[in-house]
């Protein structure tokens, strides 16, 4: 029996994810983890979107609050501030360009879809804002859903799981549930690599990404230049590039249909040549 060709409805767009597609990271943060990657000038905004357009991605991710470990927290008018001119500047200059909001606050969502959004990726999964859920299907937009346990400054501390994909699984059929009380029905699932995991546990995911295929929703695979890489490696930040393309290769192999990354080029070129040993 054929499988089904997974794919999304964004806004009046219709996308094939039968080939896998690229998230291109853009942070207007001043703290992102990776500092090569902020950017804080309508300039380097509209230039990095230009570059990661031409190589491939299909979406943006624009982020104004960093989710690295230990991160400061900001006020949501700092966060609404950062993100909304970003999305109205890229959408005047790149109408047709498909933009996600990376956001767990619902206000900061709404504003950001309001400016040109199409999609909203929760790092939370709903749990850090009890009106998120209600608003994304007020706005009838995707949602990407990940797992994560407490917050960005507390997540370190919550990595203790008796057996991490049962509890994971239960989590997303938990959230899967409440959003489709709620009407939601575009759901993404993103396993959350780094966010309360340790970096054995990350590796363990990644080599079961398959599992959870079952829940029947597309996966996001977010490993670019993480910790998990040049911990491993014992290498910098910057020089994880190659450890990217090889995880996110491992990530194709097992199921992954999105890779949000640093570098576009590089994702896409480890889909095409995939590609050609199918």
């Amino acid at each position: 029996m054929q499988k089904n060709i997974p794919t999304l409805h964004i806004k009046n767009k219709l996308i094939s994810l039968q080939k896998p597609i690229v998230m291109g990271i853009l942070n207007v943060t001043p703290d992102s983890f990776y500092e090569e990657s902020r950017i804080n000038t309508d300039v380097a905004i509209l230039k990095k979107a230009s570059q990661m357009l031409e190589e491939g991605a299909t979406i943006l991710d624009i982020g104004g609050y960093s989710t690295r470990p230990d991160a400061d927290d900001i006020p949501i008018e700092e966060e609404i501030k950062r993100v909304v001119h970003p999305i109205s500047v890229i959408k005047k200059e790149f109408p047709n360009a498909i933009i996600s909001i990376d956001t767990f606050r619902s206000k900061v969502a709404r504003e950001a879809i309001n400016a040109g959004a199409d999609l909203i990726n929760d790092v939370s999964g709903g749990n850090l804002d009890t009106q998120m859920f209600e608003t994304v299907a007020s706005l009838k937009v995707p949602y990407i859903l990940m797992h994560m346990r407490g917050t960005p400054q507390t997540m370190k501390t919550l990595t203790d799981y008796e057996n991490i994909i049962a509890e994971m699984m239960t989590y997303f059929q938990s959230r899967i549930t409440t959003l489709k009380s709620f009407g939601v029905e575009e759901i993404i699932l993103d396993l959350g690599f780094g966010f309360a995991k340790t970096i054995d546990q990350n590796y363990f995911l990644l080599k079961n990404l398959a599992v959870f295929e079952q829940l029947e929703f597309p996966i996001l695979a977010g490993i670019s230049r993480k910790s998990m890489i040049y911990k491993k490696l014992d290498i910098s930040v910057s020089e994880t590039l190659n450890g990217t393309s090889v995880l996110n290769t491992i990530a194709l192999q097992n199921g992954a249909k999105i890779l949000r990354v640093h570098d576009v080029k590089e994702a896409m070129e480890a889909i095409q040549l995939l590609e050609y040993l199918k």
